[in-house]
């Protein structure tokens, strides 16, 4: 790298901290002049970075947000932060985190050197959280391997592990990576079954790149995402919820906590809950923990499994 080259990315790290940077004080970070920091921002400038000049004594230079996003140059922590922020979503299935924040990671790691790779695992590994059920662990490198091969194409072999099955050998052209409700799917194009397939990701084993790119024109995010729930409606009946809740939708809302439910506020103080479930064992069993009187209208199961808990637990304490 040139003289020149180094002090253009050196001197574009510092304007990618938000605040206003006086020329002196850029000269002096850099070790150079100031007509040659006036020259190297309108370099810059060429290169389509927008940075803003301000005159006077609190002026300076700033890099402002333009027509699109200029590359990012990160320190050591900054990479290792972002990382492992994006390792979290990915474990626990973040709202946001699909698949474009998978390839971000796998951008990530791949350009990171081994030191802080290891720091980015360690970290990663000793990163925890407490949730009310815990998700099939997904190795986030995994994810990462399975979104690069859908963005450039290239074929996979892997060992598919399904309960009570004998382990499958799978040659697949990936088309996306889909996050739905706690879990990882790959969609893609099972060559030996000739099919368009679904796969949970936490069943994947010994993942490995043959090098061959596919011709296939693969399905968008999107469709691959509703193929994913197409999938899952089939396997799981959705049941439409309605019980009467007595309490303000205000509190009926906050009980319910990071459980979402569509909440509909009645006379005397008293609310109107419609939503679906997929178990109606887990909502009977929700609605019981919520500490609130509540009367269910439907449907006729969800009625019956709540009767059938309410004598059970007569007979405990009888």
């Amino acid at each position: 790298m040139s003289t020149t080259s180094g002090r253009l990315l050196a001197l574009l790290s510092l304007l990618q901290t938000p605040r206003d940077w006086p020329g002196g004080e850029l000269a002096d970070r850099l070790g150079v002049s100031l007509r040659t920091v006036r020259r190297d921002v309108d370099r810059l400038r060429d290169l389509g970075y927008p940075v803003e000049a301000k005159l006077g004594s609190v002026g300076g230079y700033r890099l402002v947000a333009g027509t699109a996003m200029p590359p990012l140059l990160l320190d050591d922590e900054e990479a290792v932060a972002v990382a492992v922020g994006l390792r979290v979503a990915a474990a626990q299935s973040l709202a946001g985190a699909g698949d474009s924040g998978i390839r971000a990671l796998a951008k990530l790691e791949q350009v990171l050197p081994s030191r802080l790779r290891r720091r980015v695992k360690a970290v990663g590994a000793a990163t925890a959280s407490i949730t009310r059920w815990q998700p099939p662990t997904v190795d986030a490198e995994l994810l990462a391997t399975l979104a690069l091969a859908a963005a450039g194409h290239d074929r996979i072999r892997f060992d598919y592990r399904r309960p009570d099955r004998p382990v499958d050998k799978r040659l697949v052209e990936p088309d996306a990576v889909v996050a739905a409700g706690h879990r990882w799917y790959l969609v893609g194009f099972d060559l030996d079954r000739n099919d368009r397939r679904i796969f949970r990701a936490d069943r994947i084993e010994r993942l490995e790149p043959t090098g061959v790119r596919f011709t296939r024109t693969p399905v968008s995010s999107d469709v691959a995402a509703d193929l994913v729930a197409a999938s899952l409606a089939r396997l799981s009946p959705i049941h439409s919820a309605e019980v009467i809740i007595h309490a303000d939708a205000v509190e009926a809302a906050r009980r319910f906590g990071e459980h979402p439910a569509q909440l509909r506020p009645l006379d005397d103080g008293r609310c109107l809950l419609t939503g679906y479930a997929d178990a109606l064992p887990w909502l009977a069993i929700r609605l019981l923990s919520l500490g609130l009187e509540f009367r269910v209208l439907g449907p006729p199961e969800l009625i019956d499994y709540v009767a059938e808990l309410g004598q059970r637990a007569a007979r405990s304490v009888d």
